[in-house]
């Protein structure tokens, strides 16, 4: 069954995010009591380029099952520090296609909107993991492995125990591209 393992929010532009008991999702606006919260762009190194372009970084999630190939790697990585508001298992965040809308515990529902780019402070928290992370597949292409980012179109309480449901989009599927 897939599953919401954790929730974090922090009120500081910071790397890590503090575990709460639930998390409240705001429609158009992300995480109730985040930094990141609101209808522009709250991401400083984007609020910097364009402080009025829409926020498509409301809520950040990571795939529980990135934390255990990073212990495989010898990194001790859990919850909420990389930065992610939700922690999931049981979904292929990764492999989720471009609008497929995630409905978190019974209210809430959230819709993907891209990649996480994982930028140089993944190292600052621990030396290595940006490299664990963020790699090249046969081909070259970048492969980006630090989570998704989503909008939240139905707000509603999350908490760790909560189901999620994946609701794919149409055909043709738009692959995820870094937001």
């Amino acid at each position: 069954m897939a599953q919401v393992v954790g929730v974090n929010a922090s009120p500081r532009h910071e790397f890590g995010k503090e575990a709460r008991p639930l998390v409240r999702l705001l429609a158009g606006l992300g995480v109730e009591g985040d930094a990141h919260l609101g209808t522009t762009v709250q991401h400083l190194s984007r609020l910097r380029r364009d402080p009025k372009a829409p926020n498509l970084r409301q809520v950040h999630l990571i795939h529980a099952e990135l934390h255990d190939e990073l212990a495989a790697a010898g990194y001790a990585v859990g919850p909420g520090q990389l930065g992610e508001n939700v922690t999931t298992r049981g979904v292929d965040l990764l492999g989720l296609a471009t609008g497929t809308r995630l409905r978190l515990g019974p209210d809430a529902v959230i819709e993907v909107t891209g990649l996480r780019n994982p930028c140089y402070q993944i190292d600052d928290f621990q030396q290595g993991v940006l490299k664990e992370v963020v790699g090249r597949d046969a081909a070259g292409a970048v492969v980006r492995k630090a989570g998704i980012m989503a909008i939240v179109l139905v707000g509603g309480e999350v908490r760790p125990g909560d189901a999620v449901t994946v609701d794919t989009p149409p055909e043709p599927h738009r692959p995820l591209v870094p937001v």
